[in-house]
């Protein structure tokens, strides 16, 4: 049985963060989950304490950061977390059900049956699956996925895809402290980093749903920051950590 755990980085989503873990939890294929905290003012980590104390001991986790420090740098401590507790396969996903718990298990068999590193929770890779958002919204993050496509020469639908399965074995190769993106930039270097090393990468379709619940963390200076870190990532020579 492959160890596996799921990252969620989270700031002020106390509307959902309960509702996610438990739905997680749920699952067939006992999934630990690692909540990563950037300080939220609304009480999201004393939610996951409690829950830790009465329902989940021993599955669920909190590292607690001081203050919103990024989505990559949360994402990339839970990654040496869970390289350092030998999970085998470890996810990314949102706290708000704009990724489906019930697709959990499908980028895991994707990884496992089509013998791949990395699998994406991909929007685009059937048309545009996307519901509930604005018009515009859904034209700037298609249109973006097709300028990183062409910028980097990579043949992934979803480039900015943010609800993926890694294996441990690529995050040990992936050289952590040379990714520089820290928006959703970071989604595209690590999947162009996966690529240039030569891994397996496998898209799932999916329906990506906005949030009903919180507030979104996106903003234009997110955009910003991809946009101009893929010219500079196009350029740049990727290799293996040592």
């Amino acid at each position: 049985m492959h160890k596996k755990v799921i990252i969620i980085p989270t700031y002020n989503e106390k509307e959902n963060i309960e509702k996610i873990i438990r739905a997680l939890r749920d699952l067939e294929g006992d999934y630990h989950i690692l909540v990563v905290d950037d300080g939220s003012p609304d009480g999201t980590a004393s939610i996951v304490k409690q829950l830790q104390k009465e329902d989940f001991p021993e599955s669920l986790f909190l590292i607690e950061r001081s203050g919103k420090l990024g989505l990559g740098t949360a994402y990339m401590t839970g990654f040496r977390w869970a390289i350092e507790k030998e999970y085998d396969y470890i996810f990314e996903m949102d706290a708000d059900f704009s990724h489906n718990p019930s697709d959990v298990p499908r980028l895991y068999s994707a990884c496992v049956d089509n013998d791949a590193d990395l699998a994406i929770g991909s929007r685009y890779c059937n048309g545009i699956s996307v519901t509930n958002w604005p018009i515009g919204r859904v034209i700037m993050s298609y249109f973006a996925s097709k300028y990183v496509r062409f910028v980097l020469g990579i043949n992934i639908y979803d480039t900015t895809a943010g609800f993926k399965c890694y294996s441990r074995r690529l995050l040990e190769t992936i050289d952590l402290d040379r990714i520089r993106m820290r928006g959703y930039g970071f989604q595209i270097e690590m999947k162009y980093n996966a690529f240039k090393l030569g891994f397996r990468i496998v898209e799932v379709p999916i329906i990506f749903e906005d949030r009903k619940e919180g507030t979104s963390k996106m903003s234009s200076s997110i955009f910003g920051e991809a946009f101009s870190g893929v010219i500079k990532l196009r350029f740049r020579k990727i290799k293996p950590r040592r």
